[in-house]
C-alpha cells in the first residue's frame, strides 16, 4: 500500500448561516468551503448558470485573431485547422471547423499522427498546407510551442493563428522567467503574462468554443447558435483533467446536459453503442466511458477516425464508425494492462531512494499506452514517473506527476536532451535518443528535492461522518448531488469512520475481484463496496486480524474484524427500493 495520511479539513465559517442562506444542509456548506468557495460566491456556487461565464474579448490577441480569420473568410482564403489527436484536441478541431464553416470559410482540418508526426504543428505539416493551397493556420489545443513551425509558415507568406492552452515556454535570464511566444500574427492563450481573462485553467476546446463565439459576433450570426459546441467544451474539460471549478464547472453542467441531448449523429451513434441512452450523464461518463474511445483513435489508428464520427451526417454513416472506435479503446485496455504488468515488474528491482523520479525504459509497448502506464505506476508508488518506449527513429515517453513535483519546470534542466517536449505541472511528454534515457534519469534525480512527505498521499477528509448519522439523515446524499460536477479540483466529498465492526464480508463481481461489506449502522445495517485490489484488501485485514477472523466475517458470524474507512456515499436503487449505500475509498 502507499503511504498515507488522513487530514480533516480545518476550515471554518459559519456552515449554519451559509445553509440557511442557500438552502442547503450544513454539511454541504462545509464541503463547499472545504472546496475553496468564497462565502459570497456560494449563491453562484450552488445556482450556476452560463451567464456566470467569461468574456471571450479578454484573452489576449482574441480579437486580433478574429480579424485576421474574418479578413481570409472575406478574401476566400482557405483555412486550415491543426489540432491535436486526444479528446481535447479532436473536440477543439471539431468546434473551429465547423464554426468556421457557419461563418463561410473554405476550411479543412489536419490532426498530427501521434507516431509519424508527434504532437502538434510541425515544419512538414506547414509545408503540406502550403502545398494544398492553404494560405491560413489556425491551432488548436497545440501550437504555444511550435515556434519553429509557426516562423516557417510566415515566411511561406501565410497567416497563422495560434490558439493553445499549454503553459507558455520560457527563458531564464537572472532568475526571471523570460516567456518565449511562438512568432504569429495572433496568439491567444490564456497563460500568456498579462492575460486579461480570469480564470485560465480552461482546455483547448474551450478557448476554440469562446474564439468561435467572438468569430460569429464579427460575422453578424447569433452568438447562441455557439451554444451547439457546448457539450464539446464539456467533453474535452473533464477528459483533459481541467478543474471542475468556477467556469469550467458551468461548462461542464450545462455540457453534460448537452451531451445527454445532443443530436450529433457521431455522438449519438457512441452513446448507444456504450448503452448509455437511458443513464444519467456524469463528469464520470465522459472521462472513463466516452472519453477512453475517442482517445483510442488517436493511440492506435488516427484521430481523422474519431473527425469523421464526430462529422458523420447521419446515423448509417455513424454507426459503424462507433463500433470501430469501441473495439479499438477495448484493445487499449488490453494492452494497457500488459504494459502496466511489464512496468511493474521492472519496478521490482528499482532502486526509489536513489531515483525517487521513476524513469522506466519500456521498449516494446505501444507509444500511444506510455502515459497511461506513467499513470498507473505513479498511482502505486505515488512517485513521479516518466515510461519511455521505442519510437520512429528515436525514444518517445509520457510522464505523469504527483504534487509536490512539477513536470515541465523540473524538466528545463534536461532541455538539451530533447528533440521535442512539453506538458504541464502534473504531465508531461517528450522524445529523444535512445541513448540518452539514462543521462535523463540521472539530471532529473540529481535535482530532485522530494522528501518522504511529498511520498505521502494526503487523504483530506470531508467530515467525519459515523454511519449511523447516515442512514438517519439520507437526504445528505440528495444534498452532496448539488456539488456535482465533480472531478478534479471539486472531487466528491469523502467522509470517514473508525473502527467499524464487520457483519458481513462478500466477494461480488463477475471474477469475484471486489467486495462487498456490511457495517452496522443506526439499528439497521449499511453495505459498503470496494472495487480496488481485492488482494490486497484481504492481505491487510486478515494479516491484522488473522485469517480465522477473516472466515469468520465470510460466514456472516461474529468475529473480531474491524475497518476504518474513508467512503463517498451514493443510493442503491434495486427494485424500485432506494437504500443508502458508500464507496469505500481508503481503509486503514
Amino acid at each position: 500500500m502507499t503511504d498515507e495520511v488522513w487530514s480533516v479539513y480545518a476550515k471554518r465559517a459559519d456552515f449554519d448561516a451559509i445553509a440557511e442562506e442557500c438552502g442547503i444542509d450544513p454539511v454541504t456548506a462545509r464541503i463547499a468551503v472545504n472546496r475553496g468557495v468564497a462565502e459570497e460566491k456560494m449563491r453562484s456556487f450552488f445556482n450556476p448558470g452560463l451567464s456566470d461565464l467569461s468574456d471571450p474579448h479578454l484573452m489576449s490577441d482574441l480579437d486580433k485573431g478574429v480579424s485576421i480569420i474574418k479578413e481570409a473568410i472575406e478574401a476566400g482564403t482557405k483555412i486550415r485547422v491543426i489540432g491535436d489527436y486526444d479528446v481535447d484536441g479532436i473536440n477543439s478541431t471539431y468546434i473551429l471547423l465547423s464554426g468556421l464553416r457557419r461563418a463561410g470559410a473554405e476550411a479543412d482540418y489536419a490532426i498530427p499522427r501521434r507516431i509519424e508526426d508527434g504532437y502538434g504543428l510541425n515544419p512538414n505539416m506547414v509545408r503540406a498546407a502550403k502545398d494544398d493551397g492553404v494560405g491560413c493556420i489556425i491551432t488548436c489545443d497545440n501550437g504555444i510551442a511550435a515556434d519553429d513551425a509557426t516562423s516557417l509558415a510566415l515566411e511561406l507568406g501565410m497567416k497563422v493563428v495560434v490558439t493553445d492552452h499549454h503553459q507558455v515556454p520560457y527563458r531564464m535570464d537572472s532568475s526571471q522567467k523570460i516567456e518565449t511566444l511562438p512568432r504569429a500574427d495572433a496568439v491567444i492563450d490564456p497563460h500568456r503574462e498579462g492575460d486579461a481573462y480570469p480564470f485560465k485553467e480552461i482546455c483547448g476546446a474551450v478557448v476554440a468554443w469562446k474564439f468561435v463565439i467572438a468569430l460569429y459576433e464579427a460575422c453578424g450570426i447569433d452568438r447562441t447558435e455557439a451554444d451547439e459546441f457546448l457539450g464539446n467544451a464539456a467533453f474535452a474539460t473533464v477528459c483533459d483533467v481541467m478543474p471542475l471549478k468556477e467556469e469550467n464547472r458551468v461548462i461542464v453542467k450545462y455540457g453534460l446536459i448537452a451531451m445527454k441531448n445532443t443530436t450529433n449523429p457521431g455522438l449519438r451513434a457512441l452513446i448507444e453503442r456504450k448503452d448509455l441512452a437511458d443513464k444519467p450523464f456524469s463528469s464520470y461518463t465522459f472521462g472513463f466511458v466516452l472519453g477512453p474511445c475517442l482517445n483510442a483513435a488517436g493511440r492506435l489508428d488516427t484521430a481523422s477516425l474519431a473527425m469523421d464520427l464526430l462529422l458523420a451526417k447521419n446515423a448509417e454513416e455513424a454507426s459503424p464508425l462507433a463500433a470501430r472506435i469501441v473495439t479499438m479503446n477495448d484493445e487499449r485496455k488490453a494492452m494497457t494492462e500488459q504494459g502496466v504488468n511489464e512496468g511493474l515488474a521492472l519496478m521490482e528491482d528499482y532502486d526509489l531512494e536513489k531515483n525517487p523520479v521513476i524513469v522506466l525504459f519500456l521498449p516494446d509497448i505501444h507509444e500511444s499506452i506510455a502515459g497511461l502506464v506513467a499513470g498507473r505506476i505513479k498511482e502505486t508508488y505515488y512517485h513521479p514517473t516518466f515510461v519511455i518506449t521505442r519510437g520512429e527513429g528515436c525514444a518517445k515517453g509520457s510522464g505523469r506527476s504527483i504534487e509536490a513535483y512539477s513536470m515541465y519546470d523540473e524538466m528545463k534542466a534536461a532541455e538539451h536532451l530533447f528533440i521535442k517536449w512539453g506538458g504541464h505541472p502534473m504531465a508531461a511528454g517528450l522524445s529523444l535518443k535512445e541513448e540518452d534515457i539514462d543521462e535523463f534519469r540521472k539530471i532529473l534525480n540529481a535535482n530532485a528535492h522530494l522528501t518522504k512527505e511529498d511520498f505521502t498521499k494526503k487523504i483530506m477528509i470531508d467530515v467525519p461522518m459515523p454511519l449511523d448519522y447516515l442512514v438517519q439523515h439520507s437526504n445528505v446524499i440528495d444534498e452532496i448531488g448539488r456539488l456535482e460536477p465533480t472531478g478534479t479540483g471539486n472531487e466528491k466529498p469523502l467522509f470517514a469512520v473508525k473502527d467499524l465492526p464487520v457483519l458481513k464480508l462478500r466477494s461480488i463481481g463477475r471474477e469475484r475481484h471486489f467486495w462487498k461489506v456490511t457495517f452496522p449502522a443506526g439499528g439497521t445495517t449499511i453495505d459498503a463496496l470496494y472495487f480496488g485490489d481485492a488482494d490486497e484488501f484481504h492481505d491487510y485485514y486478515a494479516g491484522a486480524f488473522g485469517e480465522s477472523e477473516w472466515q469468520k466475517a465470510l460466514a456472516g458470524t461474529p468475529s473480531d474484524l474491524r475497518m476504518t474507512i474513508a467512503y463517498e456515499t451514493e443510493w442503491n436503487v434495486y427494485n424500485g427500493r432506494k437504500t443508502p449505500q458508500i464507496m469505500i475509498r481508503h481503509f486503514k
